[in-house]
């Protein structure tokens, strides 16, 4: 039995130390809210866009999402990328389900939309009007946002490619966002980086997409400060 007073100062001693272990937990807790502190987690960047998005043809592994996170990550950018592709999807379907996709929490998006469009001789003008309310959503949601354009199909005519080419260009600067001009630049009517029915790139093909557009997407990481420190 110790005596009295090593009694008190044991039982003074457990109390600090139950009060300093409270404190580190506490702590620990604050410093976890605290950017840079805490586990980085990785970007998260939506692309939204159609079947040259989603990966159409392609083994999953080969679809333009998956290489351009893989790229990203090579480049030390910590970057998970968000396949929001819907094959068939038109400009105005895609906004239709705009909110949905927005539930990810996505921290960037890449806007690559329009082919559809030109295919079906939609009216450039509704193509611009619900490109426009697209652009307009995720700039009200504060969102850092790339525009891939698309070129109309020669076929539909000289006055239908001046009005549908322009509009991307057009809304980029209404937006105040970075506009990539063609999303299948180097590879359209390419036939050895594209799949049998000459619309959808192949595995090589969504290479080049991605080897072209990386610089841009690197950009839009950086100017947003997302950009991994060192």
């Amino acid at each position: 039995m110790f005596p009295p007073f090593v009694q008190s100062t044991l039982r003074l001693d457990g109390s600090i130390r139950r009060r300093f272990n409270i404190g580190l937990a506490v702590l620990a807790v604050l410093l976890a809210g605290i950017p840079g502190i805490a586990a980085a987690e990785p970007i998260r960047l939506l692309a939204f866009g159609d079947s040259l998005t989603a990966g159409y043809g392609l083994p999953p592994d080969e679809a333009f999402p998956v290489q351009l996170e893989a790229a990203l990550r090579d480049r030390g950018y910590p970057v998970t990328v968000l396949n929001a592709g819907v094959s068939g999807d038109t400009t105005a379907g895609a906004f239709a389900r705009l909110d949905w996709a927005l539930t990810e929490g996505p921290d960037l998006v890449l806007v690559a939309l329009g082919g559809n469009d030109g295919l079906r001789g939609v009216d450039p003008g509704a193509t611009r009007e619900s490109l426009d309310a697209i652009l307009a959503k995720l700039d009200a949601a504060g969102l850092p946002t790339l525009l891939a354009g698309m070129y109309a199909p020669p076929n539909l005519g000289r006055d239908y490619g001046e009005r549908f080419n322009a509009l991307f260009p057009e809304l980029a600067a209404h937006h105040e966002v970075p506009l990539y001009p063609f999303f299948l630049d180097g590879v359209a009517a390419m036939p050895g980086l594209n799949q049998p029915d000459g619309i959808h790139p192949n595995a090589a093909g969504v290479a080049i997409i991605v080897e072209r557009l990386l610089p841009q997407v690197i950009a839009l990481i950086e100017s947003a400060g997302l950009a991994p420190a060192g």
